[in-house]
């Protein structure tokens, strides 16, 4: 199984938390939607024994091409790659862009699971993040989408400064609502250039708690669970049958390949970047160059991306797999940093597989930072 993301580098507005790259900017979309298909016509060798069964629009905000552009990204993937008979094609999009008629053409051109962007119900929340849509409008868009789409997903945003307990209960029970049978959930996080982390240093919004994120992680996992949910990923909960392949693929080491300006790809032995700059992406491709760097992954590396990505799923952390691929001083070390944990009761051992507690899932990507191994080579 293999997968193709294509990284939609535009949005109508910057919401005050996001690092992503991103321009507001549409001046150069038609040579940008150009270059993305050429990009994939260029690539093809790459994936010349693959079949690919997942293709994802992410961004960015996919939703701000037209019909016409994402046809056009599609046609280049169907005319280049051998593409499974029923593939899962993912389009990222925000509320205030999902009109009926564009809901009607996106299942017309084979899109057939959304990821919206919800985050909030909230007015309050959605004008503190800066985000482009509106609460009245974030409902009607899970009216008219749940009308077309079966399989969608939604994200929702939780740890928001002066958001109680109860209040993060609304928010959950609304999403219950619509019948959507995926949800992602992350916690609000303050990462260095954005403008959340300069709003929190001028004093314009309160500092994020720990624990207020904490207690809204363990209502998220008990209320999605009692409604037959499985958190399948850290920040992931699906429905039987309707977790995301294409997320799920990234997981458990599939190979992709990362369409567009900062997209990423892996293969397995090494992982590829495009530059973060829509200029220098244009300008390269019409030079008819790449305009990735590559590094390959030693042995480190590779655990370590093994340590996270396992922890963070219900698969869990393979002892069985760690000593077939890494060999015994990688086990050893593994388990004398896991004792700790296992002691704690945050981590535990189950046929062979190191899994964290529900006590500590919400610990996990700091619990996987401790079990990285950086000496060996």
């Amino acid at each position: 199984m293999s997968g193709i993301y294509i990284h939609i580098p535009f949005c109508k507005q910057a919401c005050h938390y996001c690092d992503f790259h991103f321009s507001t900017s549409m001046k150069k979309k038609d040579e940008m939607v150009l270059a993305l298909a050429k990009e994939i016509q260029m690539r093809k060798s790459e994936f010349k024994d693959e079949v690919v069964e997942t293709i994802y629009f992410g961004g960015g905000t996919p939703s701000r091409l037209q019909i016409a552009d994402l046809r056009l990204q599609l046609d280049a993937i169907y005319e280049n790659y051998k593409v499974a008979k029923n593939p899962e094609i993912t389009l990222e999009a925000n509320p205030d862009d999902l009109s009926e008629d564009y809901l009607i053409e996106l299942s017309r051109i084979g899109i057939n699971r959304l990821s919206i962007g919800i985050q909030s119900f909230f007015e309050e929340d959605l004008m503190m993040m800066n985000r482009a849509h509106n609460s009245v409008e974030a409902k009607k868009c899970l009216e008219l989408a749940t009308k077309y789409f079966d399989n969608i997903s939604l994200d929702l945003i939780y740890g928001i400064p002066e958001m109680s307990n109860e209040k993060w209960k609304q928010n959950i029970e609304t999403a219950l609502s619509f019948g959507i049978p995926h949800i992602s959930s992350y916690a609000l996080t303050v990462e260095p250039k954005t403008a959340l982390n300069k709003l929190i240093q001028t004093g314009k919004i309160a500092q994020l708690k720990d624990e207020v994120a904490e207690a809204h992680f363990q209502i998220l996992v008990e209320m999605l669970e009692n409604n037959g949910f499985i958190h399948y990923e850290l920040s992931n909960f699906g429905k039987e049958n309707y977790f995301s392949k294409n997320n799920s693929a990234y997981w458990l080491g599939k190979k992709y390949i990362g369409i567009g300006p900062s997209a990423h790809s892996y293969d397995g032995i090494s992982r590829s970047w495009n530059v973060s700059n829509n200029t220098l992406y244009l300008k390269s491709l019409e030079e008819n160059k790449l305009p990735n760097e590559i590094e390959i992954l030693s042995t480190n590396d590779r655990y370590n991306e093994y340590i996270m990505t396992g922890l963070r799923t219900i698969w869990g952390v393979s002892l069985d797999r760690i000593l077939d691929e890494f060999g015994n001083e990688y086990l050893n070390y593994l388990q004398k940093q896991a004792q700790k944990f296992i002691n704690d009761e945050l981590l535990f051992v189950e046929n062979n597989i190191l899994k964290p507690t529900p006590k500590g899932k919400f610990l996990t990507d700091g619990i996987a930072s401790d079990l990285f191994y950086l000496n060996l080579e």
